[in-house]
């Protein structure tokens, strides 16, 4: 993720639908995600990938208008309103939406991505093990201080399962060892916000030698916060994702390294898989329903050959 989208928008693939209703000799499926990122750009990626794998199909890709599970609850409504048959969604908030979710799941095929909600009528879940995400974060903070360190971390849902769960795999790994992370600070995907919370950060906590950036857009966040403060190379960074100056820092050795995940299998992996499932197909669905797209560590060893690879399936 490199800059907030501009204004909500709504990527459409193949046949796009009307706003009222979607062509009815076709199934629509949709990826909602839980706020406009240039995070989503690679998952967008991979519907358009699908799209041409599933003729039969109408593909849709949706932004909320702001990063707020009643808005992305209503824009659900509105797919299912419309005809979707398949909704695959990051869920914003799955505490607060499971009544919405459950409700949603009785109308439509319904798959979680990127944040889980396990506890809903969810029909399997496609996407990164965040716990393991987060464990090899902390493997990361590991190496890159092994004389301990006081860390804060910034993330931009809190109560996203997707960011307990990365901060909890973090703690995990680093407990019994000299690093701390102090606290986490929330953003709500506001990335003025995200920078500001850094910036706060150097003020009122100067013995911070160590910052996490658990969503994507953090970690360029708080790369441009301490470059303004001259701070670059003073502080550790451990990154989350694959924003370009997250991977640029990470070749430039400003970012320690970064876990990254693989968006564009969850948008070309979901929308197979929920036509699979429409199609009477469900022997892909683990016992678990979890659909694990592992998550691997980018340092300077292998930066330059993974950007390469992003770069071509993104098709720049």
């Amino acid at each position: 993720m490199n800059k907030l989208l501009l204004a909500a928008t709504t990527a459409v693939f193949a046949l796009a639908a009307s706003n009222a209703t979607f062509a009815a000799d076709k199934k629509t499926l949709a990826f909602v995600v839980n706020g406009a990122s240039d995070f989503w750009k690679a998952a967008e990626a991979g519907v358009k990938k699908a799209q041409g794998e599933l003729p039969n199909y109408n593909l849709v890709f949706k932004y909320p208008e702001q990063a707020a599970a009643a808005i992305q609850i209503r824009l659900m409504d509105d797919l299912v309103a419309a005809g979707a048959a398949g909704i695959m969604v990051s869920s914003a908030d799955p505490k607060t939406s499971s009544e919405a979710l459950n409700r949603i799941g009785k109308q439509v095929a319904l798959f979680t991505t990127d944040s889980d909600a396990p506890e809903t009528s969810r029909i399997a879940y496609i996407g990164s093990s965040n716990v393991d995400a987060g464990k090899q974060a902390g493997e990361l903070m590991l190496k890159a201080l092994p004389n301990g360190a006081k860390c804060m971390g910034f993330v931009g849902l809190l109560g996203a399962d997707n960011a307990k769960e990365r901060i909890q795999g973090v703690k995990d790994t680093i407990k019994g060892s000299k690093i701390t992370l102090v606290d986490v600070r929330g953003d709500d995907i506001d990335q003025t916000r995200a920078k500001r919370n850094v910036e706060d950060t150097l003020t009122a906590n100067p013995d911070i030698n160590c910052m996490v950036g658990f969503y994507s857009y953090n970690t360029p966040r708080i790369y441009e916060a301490l470059k303004d403060a001259g701070k670059l190379k003073q502080i550790t960074i451990i990154g989350f994702d694959e924003d370009p100056i997250t991977l640029g820092g990470v070749k430039e050795g400003t970012i320690f390294g970064t876990v990254v995940q693989q968006p564009y299998e969850w948008g070309y992996q979901g929308m197979k898989d929920m036509a699979k499932y429409l199609e009477g197909d469900k022997s892909f669905i683990p016992a678990n329903k979890l659909i694990i797209v592992p998550t691997k560590i980018i340092d300077p060893s292998n930066v330059d050959a993974f950007w390469a690879e992003l770069k071509q399936r993104q098709g720049k």
